[in-house]
């Protein structure tokens, strides 16, 4: 079960890495700075991906959480 439990971990981290960098595609260095875009409506496939992005990172917080404290020796 532990090693189950490892390997969805892994996969969930791999998508949700994934899943960060194809929304940071379009940002230039200038909007780490504030320069960039205005603040606006994520619509469409931008909203869904937030959405699964956000999903996946409750999974993996969850995964981790359960595997520290209740599989850790």
């Amino acid at each position: 079960m532990t090693n189950t439990l490892l390997i969805i971990q892994i996969v969930v981290a791999a998508l949700l890495t994934l899943a960060v960098a194809i929304q940071n595609r379009g940002t230039g260095t200038g909007a780490v700075f504030g320069g960039g875009q205005i603040a606006r409506t994520k619509r469409g496939p931008e909203k869904t991906l937030h959405y699964i992005t956000v999903g996946l990172g409750i999974i993996f917080f969850a995964l981790s959480f359960y595997i520290a404290v209740f599989l850790g020796k």
